[in-house]
């Protein structure tokens, strides 16, 4: 199924939509304005990240309050913070949200260094945290806790996806090159797990510093690694940097590249018409959910950006608003644990995918994934892409591997709805299988 192309490597996207309650105008008059705190990188290596995830979770309050932008009957305000992609920034921004500005909800970021810092304010804060597009695994797994919901999917899931191509591919052997930082480190201990039940063989995982701009070394090792297939996990601008060297030192032409596409501007920027045809997963694109609410997100992000398509992460931030509106429905405006948990764990919903799922034991969404093929590289819409395939939100689940004192949580029941049940095929069973192995090596993987 695979490919070797230029396409921009892993990077961080999944979602949520659920229709609101209408809340009159004139009943939220009377109660307490709700501010909602978004972090988020509008500066730095993944500002167009950031940029995709506010203009999607704007559309998203939108939606599900059908414009009265009031929910569980209050008026509710954003606002944004840039973290520039810093964990430290960040950090202080969300403190001086909750101590000064009166923010009552958390929602962010697009890094998942950035993110593992959030989780420890919404920890010391008792608040909940809506996390973003950062994709680490160990966010809902080694990293978890009782106050981040994820409403966007994990690198976990994105790797499960891609296995499912892998068991045709020929590849026998598996050489990462990632970013050092969270992101990679979590992307190369998913991608091992979700792999070898395969029976793939995996080289020592390469790491590169997240600012690299010479990849050279790094490809000379990926070239002296003996195997046969490169998985490169990288996000932002630098993806494109990447791509452009593997080229150009003919990596691709030596190696079969495990393909994971970005945004549009990044697959334009890193990709040469020869590599049309390419398959591979991509997190979202406009063109593949054929669904009533992704139908609405289009539409109604051409009207409010200039004509502009949703991209990676639109999808993301606009699910995440959703199952906010929901939760804050659900519990009446009060926006505390006690209030929201009991309603987003075990929440289903409609959403521009489809059918959304928040399992109750990790927080974890569960959502379509996609296979796509690369047919254009100049549609003046982004046409490009054909679907391959279409997994049902059970069969690119990711498996529970809560660790410590939450372990007992994975046995908390499930209890998705009957179209996911029925959208089931044996691919889940890669899922199955890699539970173990993701658990032992999530454990042993120390966060950058």
């Amino acid at each position: 199924m695979f490919q070797s192309f230029r396409s921009v490597a892993l990077c961080v996207l999944a979602a949520t939509a659920l229709a609101a309650t209408v809340i009159t105008p004139a009943a939220a008059q009377d109660a307490k304005p709700l501010k909602i705190g978004i972090l988020t990188d509008q500066s730095g290596a993944l500002k167009e990240y950031g940029l995709e995830y506010t203009q999607g979770f704007a559309l998203g309050l939108k939606y599900a309050t059908n414009g009265t932008m009031t929910a569980g009957g209050r008026p509710l305000t954003t606002i944004i913070r840039d973290d520039a992609s810093k964990a430290d920034t960040s950090a202080s921004a969300a403190r001086d949200l909750v101590e000064n500005q009166g923010v009552e909800l958390l929602a962010g970021s697009v890094s998942s260094g950035v993110e593992v810092q959030l989780q420890k304010i919404a920890s010391d804060y008792n608040m909940p945290l809506f996390a973003g597009p950062a994709a680490s695994a160990a966010i809902t797994t080694t990293g978890f806790n009782l106050q981040t919901f994820r409403i966007c999917r994990s690198n976990a899931q994105d790797f499960i996806a891609l296995a499912d191509g892998l068991k045709s591919s020929g590849v026998k052997k598996i050489v990462v090159l990632a970013a050092d930082y969270d992101f990679g480190h979590s992307g190369a201990t998913s991608a091992e797990a979700a792999y070898k039940p395969l029976g793939l063989d995996f080289a020592t995982p390469i790491f590169a510093p997240q600012n690299t701009t010479d990849f050279t070394p790094y490809l000379q090792q990926v070239l002296a690694s003996g195997a046969d297939a490169l998985q490169p996990i990288w996000a932002g601008a630098g993806s494109v940097t990447l791509y452009q060297q593997i080229n150009e030192l003919g990596v691709n032409k030596k190696l079969t590249l495990i393909n994971a596409f970005n945004s549009n501007v990044f697959v334009k920027a890193a990709t040469t018409p020869d590599q049309v045809g390419g398959v591979g997963f991509i997190v979202y694109h406009y063109t593949l959910p054929h669904t009533a609410v992704n139908d609405w997100l289009v539409t109604n992000h051409q009207k409010d950006y200039n004509g502009t398509f949703p991209d990676l992460f639109t999808e993301c931030g606009f699910a995440t608003a959703q199952a906010l509106v929901a939760g804050l429905n659900g519990s009446k405006g009060d926006t505390s644990l006690q209030a929201l948990t009991p309603v987003l764990e075990g929440l289903s919903f409609e959403g521009p995918r489809g059918t959304y799922y928040i399992r109750p034991s990790d927080h974890q969404v569960l959502l379509p994934a996609y296979i796509v093929k690369l047919v254009s590289i100049t549609d003046p819409n982004y046409k490009y892409y054909s679907l391959v395939k279409e997994l049902g939100a059970l069969e690119s689940a990711p498996p529970c591997a809560l660790t410590g004192t939450f372990a007992s949580r994975c046995a908390m029941p499930m209890n998705p709805p009957a179209s996911m049940l029925a959208a089931s095929t044996p691919a889940a069973t890669i899922a199955a299988t890699m539970a173990a192995t993701m658990s032992a090596t999530m454990a042993a993987t120390s966060t950058k």
